[in-house]
């Protein structure tokens, strides 16, 4: 167990001081740093003020030691101030994460506790109408862009039936729990669309491969009830790929869903994502860019170790 967390603690921290290289090289490659601050700020000026101001952002330094300077601040939670707002990346990101959280832990709940029990339906009413309506659903669910579900979604629920309100108006806390609750729904329905999906057909699929395996027959034969042999040996057996899924999936989550949250007007992080790619604003960007980063290493981390609790067959040596 030791020799395992050991490892792959040392391939997160590898693959993070990768990710840092990309994400500084890429800020880097387009265009002169010094370029962006001084649109930014709207400076017009000449070659000893740039001089001096390369001086103040540590730019005229070799660009080795700009990426051990930029790497120990961030070892500070230090990542730099925004280019078109002037403030701490790390204060936009604290303000904005609640947000993207609500949205985010939302989605997974549905798409888990909705999609796995989807696929194990599937599974267990194989080649019925059912079946072929359940594989109808996902493969229309995955085929279909979350930002048209969501603006579809808008007209139907909001314009047309006006069973919900037009969005957004997150933060407010004059309003009661349901008129609060009301705004949520439609996006997180709309986030969870493709997961549902996705868990939905994975789900059949590894629960199809454990029912045709031999010991799910012996059990049968022996004459036990095809719902007791599912809830008990099958379902924890075919379990492993949607908790892979699942893991990943609240990371991805978690980083913004840029699409969803601008269709819905969301102040996440995936909003501000957008607005930093049109701004030119790579210091709130490579923030972004090692969040989603860590939050990706961290999720695969914790699903190695669920591997464990369902299936015991697995050892971590």
């Amino acid at each position: 167990m030791l020799r395992f967390l050991s490892r792959r603690v040392s391939t997160m921290v590898i693959s993070l001081l990768g990710a840092t290289i990309v994400v500084f090289g890429l800020a880097h490659a387009k265009d002169d740093p010094i370029n962006v601050f001084i649109r930014a700020e709207g400076y017009a000026i000449g070659p000893e003020q740039i001089a001096a101001l390369r001086a103040k952002w540590g730019l005229d330094k070799p660009i080795v030691l700009q990426y051990l300077t930029w790497l120990s601040n961030i070892a500070r939670a230090d990542l730099g101030r925004s280019v078109g707002t002037n403030r701490k990346v790390t204060d936009i990101l604290r303000e904005r994460w609640p947000a993207t959280m609500q949205l985010a832990v939302g989605a997974w709940i549905v798409g888990t506790f909705v999609g796995i029990p989807l696929g194990i339906l599937s599974a267990m009413r194989r080649a019925s109408i059912l079946d072929y309506l359940l594989r109808a659903f996902a493969l229309s669910g995955q085929s279909v862009p979350a930002f048209w579900v969501g603006i579809v979604g808008i007209w139907v629920f909001a314009v047309y039936l006006g069973w919900l309100p037009v969005p957004t108006f997150y933060g407010r806390t004059d309003a009661s729990f349901w008129g609060q609750f009301q705004y949520w729904i439609l996006p997180v329905l709309v986030l969870a669309w493709g997961p549902i999906a996705g868990y939905l057909r994975i789900t059949r699929s590894a629960m199809l491969e454990v029912l045709d395996s031999e010991y799910i027959k012996l059990a049968r034969a022996k004459g036990m009830g095809y719902g007791r042999v599912v809830a008990k040996h099958a379902f924890r057996n075919a379990l492993i790929q949607p908790l892979t899924v699942s893991a990943l999936l609240l990371a991805g989550f978690m980083d913004g869903a840029v699409l969803v949250e601008n269709v819905f007007v969301w102040p996440g992080v995936g909003q501000i994502a957008v607005a930093a790619v049109n701004d030119n604003d790579f210091t709130l960007l490579t923030g972004i860019v090692l969040l989603f980063t860590i939050l990706y290493l961290a999720m695969s981390f914790v699903s190695d170790l669920l591997y464990v609790v369902i299936d015991p067959r697995i050892r971590l040596d």
